[in-house]
């Protein structure tokens, strides 16, 4: 051995002081996922307009209280889930693994036999409410959530034209899309009640979301916690390893004004501040 050249404990130690710290590392940032915030991909167009497929958010774990990995028990949370929050939650998705089972998805404690899937919904039914859907038209409780017509349309990546309206869901404004041409006849009619515990899901783009009124209702232990922050958006499809092609870096359109916004409703007030300012026009004096 040379003289002044490391030993072999040395040798040893500088290779564990560099191990150590990755699995620390690796350990601190599956905490961070598992309790704090998790990143989500939105797959498919059932929440446009306010979800866009290629966008990617963060679901804030800590709001609803963080679940304990592998088990059904959460720890104390801020608040429950409110009508009109956008959740994560998961499901139990039939990959044909399980035979005579006609169902593709269903409520995840229905069907543990499953694989799980997570899907992003809006909550527009809390414990014990009524929900009636008529033409298309919700009602919670016997009071009919308020549509106001926008004269707007909006393309779909197929290029077709859905009516946009707005949806006042209690304190909750927010988008919705309705399919002019070929609404689906289960969205469009239906008498639900929510089971206690459980949660009424659907889809801002109405005719085309497989949420509640088809499958069924969420638990309470099944949400991941509300969606609260876009942290990127571009017009890919596909699984999470698009992200790290760096070909869609420099050929995928970037959809810049979408970064970092938040994922919110607008208040009934704000709704009437943006309506009087529309009203009023460039020439009004305030």
């Amino acid at each position: 051995m040379e003289e002044g050249g490391p030993s072999n404990g040395g040798r040893v130690r500088a290779i564990w002081d560099q191990v150590s710290t990755i699995v620390v590392a690796i350990v601190i940032a599956l905490m961070i996922r598992s309790i704090v915030i998790e990143p989500f991909r939105i797959p498919s167009e059932s929440m446009l307009p306010t979800l866009q497929i290629g966008d990617h958010l963060f679901v804030n774990k800590f709001i609803y209280g963080p679940r304990i990995p592998f088990t059904d028990i959460r720890l104390p949370g801020f608040r429950m889930p409110e009508r009109g929050d956008v959740v994560v939650f998961e499901v139990a998705r039939n990959d044909g693994s399980v035979p005579g089972v006609r169902e593709q998805i269903a409520p995840a404690d229905l069907h543990p036999e499953f694989p799980r899937d997570d899907f992003v919904k809006r909550v527009v039914g809390l414990p014990g409410d009524r929900i009636q859907i008529r033409d298309g038209r919700v009602t919670v409780n016997g009071i009919p959530a308020e549509q106001i017509a926008t004269g707007e349309t909006f393309k779909n990546d197929a290029g077709a034209s859905l009516v946009l309206r707005e949806e006042v869901l209690g304190e909750c404004v927010h988008p919705i899309l309705e399919d002019p041409i070929s609404p689906s006849p289960w969205s469009r009619r239906g008498e639900f009640v929510v089971p206690e515990g459980r949660y009424f899901m659907m889809g801002d783009n109405r005719d085309n979301s497989n949420d509640s009124r088809n499958w069924g209702t969420v638990r309470f232990e099944d949400m991941k916690g509300p969606a609260f922050i876009l942290y990127w958006s571009w017009n890919v499809n596909g699984n999470a390893l698009q992200f790290f092609n760096p070909v869609n870096w420099f050929t995928a359109d970037k959809r810049w004004d979408r970064f970092m916004d938040l994922v919110r409703c607008e208040t009934p007030e704000e709704l009437a501040a943006r309506s009087w300012r529309a009203d009023a026009g460039p020439d009004r004096p305030d």
